[in-house]
């Protein structure tokens, strides 16, 4: 291959990236709800780029379960049901479970617990954080911090007693939850006090060589991660609703000569 073809290469696979990362992204915020279809040509104009390799990301977020084919093409984000949440958790719960006690089972790298316990130690640092601001809830940047160091403390767990297949499946999983879930607008004590008990208790297990009692803990935040979820995506479906009938109930309101 000639360097020109190599570059021309680089080129093609970096405006396929940037493309998949700006949608993503649009996804992620709620810039664009679950539903709505995707413009490959608005897209196209908003990166300067052509649609090929706008074509090529939807094909990749297609195949990640973040977007779906309509009968005439569209490429359409998915929506997910009460039952698409409980279905993401209960994989989730299998293969961790399965990952955290097979690295029970064996001695872990003494770098490796430091690691777990210095993710754990940082959601009461946070925890302290949002006692001394006097807030209610963490903030965005905190949330981002703690949502961060989750997700590093359960792909290292994967990574200590699982394949690179099982990594892959749940981090699917657990993006398509933080996307198409209930929206958090940032997480209250009860919540750190309840991560920071179960990671440790997970970390602990592990250290001691006990699977049972380390699946049991993941088993549990897990189930009890699907509750909250639960019960927010319930309330926010409420709330949709309620504000749906506002809604239905203004626009018979005759308008005055004023307006």
């Amino acid at each position: 291959m000639t360097r020109k073809a190599e570059r021309n290469l680089e080129s093609a696979s970096s405006k396929r990236e940037s493309a998949y990362l700006h949608i993503r992204r649009k996804i992620a915020s709620g810039e664009v709800r679950g539903g709505h279809a995707i413009s490959e040509l608005s897209l196209a104009k908003q990166l300067g780029i052509s649609r090929t390799p706008i074509r090529e990301a939807l094909a990749k977020l297609a195949a990640e379960g973040i977007l779906e084919q309509s009968p005439n093409r569209r490429a359409i984000v998915v929506k997910l049901t009460r039952e698409d949440i409980i279905d993401l958790y209960e994989l989730r719960e299998a293969l961790e479970a399965f990952a955290v006690g097979k690295a029970a089972r064996q001695p872990v790298r003494r770098a490796d617990l430091d690691k777990l316990q210095s993710l754990t130690d940082a959601i009461r640092t946070l925890e302290d954080e949002l006692h001394q601001s006097g807030k209610p809830r963490l903030d965005r940047e905190q949330m981002h911090r703690f949502l961060a160091m989750d997700l590093t403390f359960h792909t290292l767990l994967m990574r200590l007693g699982a394949n690179a297949r099982m990594l892959k499946i749940v981090n699917e999983s657990r993006l398509l939850i933080r996307i198409f879930a209930i929206r958090r607008h940032g997480d209250a004590v009860p919540v750190l006090q309840d991560t920071y008990r179960w990671h440790s208790e997970i970390v602990r297990a592990i250290a001691e060589q006990d699977p049972h009692r380390a699946m049991h803990a993941i088993s549990e935040h897990i189930q009890r991660g699907l509750h909250a979820r639960l019960d927010g995506s319930d309330q926010w479906e409420i709330e949709a609703s309620l504000r749906e009938a506002t809604l239905g109930t203004s626009r018979k309101q005759p308008l005055s000569l004023s307006q």
